[in-house]
């Protein structure tokens, strides 16, 4: 849920980069900072662990348009991927606004895809919300790579909702904006008619 600070006329929105373990939702956020101007960014946290390239998240203020003369700022965070860290993913969804669901396209990262989807699905359901309410997008990442399942596929078993999707490889930064951008206007919309 957005955070409205009516004195600074500001909204704070919180977007969640979710998907299987190494999937690019790193990558994504890193790019996205490396491209984004000084001035609309703030400081990117990184906590790494031996097992996992984020244990909790990173985090990206980035300054957007402005919605009825309230200046916008999209807080960006990822989950870890590793099942062991379920806990980290729960807190991380709390007053979430919007979610990236990041899909590794390669042919044996299938069933990790569908374990994290699914598990994107109960985790949201157990912080109240209906995964067909929120604003998701569905980034099938790492199409650069040799063996990747094809889109059809990928839209058949993990887009049933049919959240927009993207194709993506965050590594070259493939899609990461054309992502951001649909997110942050689906956020955007989705608020907008409670202020």
């Amino acid at each position: 849920m957005s955070f409205v600070n009516y004195h600074t006329k500001e909204v704070n929105c919180k977007i969640v980069y979710y998907g299987p373990g190494l999937g690019g939702k790193t990558t994504n956020i890193q790019h996205v900072y490396k491209r984004t101007a000084g001035n609309n960014k703030g400081k990117m946290v990184t906590l790494n662990t031996e097992n996992e390239r984020t244990l909790f998240f990173d985090f990206l203020p980035l300054d957007l348009a402005e919605i009825r003369g309230f200046k916008t700022r999209m807080h960006l965070y990822t989950v870890p991927g590793q099942v062991i860290y379920e806990a980290s993913r729960k807190l991380i969804l709390r007053g979430v606004d919007g979610v990236v669901f990041v899909a590794d396209s390669q042919v044996d990262k299938m069933e990790a895809n569908l374990e994290s989807f699914e598990g994107l699905k109960k985790n949201l359901l157990e912080q109240g919300y209906d995964i067909e309410k929120i604003p998701v997008v569905m980034q099938w990442n790492k199409r650069d790579l040799p063996n990747t399942a094809s889109i059809q596929e990928l839209e058949k078993k993990l887009n049933n909702y049919d959240f927009p999707s993207f194709e993506a490889s965050a590594l070259n930064g493939e899609g990461v904006f054309e992502t951001l951008k649909s997110i942050s206007k689906h956020v955007l919309l989705n608020i907008k008619g409670g202020l």
